[in-house]
């Protein structure tokens, strides 16, 4: 029997609910994740379960699905319910704006809320267009990192999507906290197209891998190289499990937006092809231990 798995990464979305503006038409090839029209439809926790069906799931973790920011409490509302009625997710990731210099007030709503345990804003700046999420790079501006900062009055965790070049400066934010846990997403995000991607990749990771505070998911392999396959992807994953140690570790699907590049079972698949190397302890953090403790959901697993 498969081990206890504690999804740490999943979004859920209700299109006729809340407004998700990068998730309706027109849709293009040149963003960040290519065309999302394959995913621009309901996805529910009927739709989740029945994907990781035969998988032993214990738990999971919604992360902000990019709903307009007007949205935020609602979206967290609305999650609260769905858990409520059918027990996903277990613990939630909502979104606030650290550098709105109003933030304070989101985050302790945000935080009155029993499931969230954490926030994300995704970070990522890239020089070029069609890869950057944001327009300029907020992790530098004072005012973002004044926000950050207010994470721990609320003991809230912060789940870091970024690029690989932001990591250094982003080390030095992070080291000044370390009251704050955080999970970096989707394996860092390598922009392996990028001249010196790679190398920016590993001194980043090296940089954030010396806090202790700060934990990865192994997930995301689609940003990397969106045709990914298990031969490219290996050497990756198991650098950035040396890198951190498999206490610090955790795989997650990242549905539905992994699907975008490959069927859910692929990716688990693959993980579970990983983990066989390691031992039966090693095992059970990565599929759910770590993420059970990182995220303080209080599972018996």
């Amino acid at each position: 029997m498969r081990v206890p798995f504690v999804d740490a990464h999943i979004h859920l979305w209700q299109l006729d609910r809340l407004h998700y503006s990068w998730l309706m038409p027109p849709f293009a090839d040149d963003g960040p994740n290519g065309s999302v029209e394959a995913i621009a439809r309901h996805y529910t926790p009927a739709d989740y379960l029945a994907d990781v069906a035969g998988w032993n799931l214990a738990g999971s973790v919604h992360v902000d699905a990019g709903a307009d920011p007007a949205h935020a409490l609602a979206e967290t509302e609305w999650l609260e319910g769905l858990a409520g009625d059918t027990g996903v997710p277990t613990g939630i990731v909502a979104y606030a704006p650290l550098h709105d210099p109003a933030v304070g007030d989101l985050l302790a709503r945000q935080a009155a809320h029993r499931r969230v345990r954490g926030i994300r804003q995704i970070v990522n700046w890239h020089a070029d267009p069609r890869r950057t999420y944001t327009p300029q790079d907020w992790t530098r501006d004072a005012q973002w990192q004044a926000g950050f900062a207010m994470l721990e009055k609320h003991r809230l965790r912060f789940d870091l999507q970024c690029y690989p070049a932001q990591m250094p400066g982003l080390a030095e934010v992070i080291a000044r906290h370390p009251d704050v846990p955080v999970i970096i997403n989707h394996m860092g995000m390598p922009v392996l197209s990028d001249p010196d991607g790679l190398a920016e990749w590993r001194t980043g990771m090296a940089a954030l891998a010396t806090q202790p505070h700060v934990s990865v998911k192994l997930s995301g392999l689609g940003f990397a190289q969106r045709d990914w396959t298990p031969d490219a992807m290996r050497p990756l994953l198991l650098e950035v499990i040396e890198l951190f140690g498999t206490d610090r570790c955790m795989f997650a699907s990242d549905t539905p937006t992994d699907k975008l590049f490959a069927p859910l079972t692929a990716y688990l698949e693959f993980y579970e092809h990983i983990a066989d190397t390691l031992s039966d302890d090693e095992r059970r953090d990565l599929w759910g231990r770590n993420a059970n403790r990182i995220y303080g959901l209080e599972l018996e697993i």
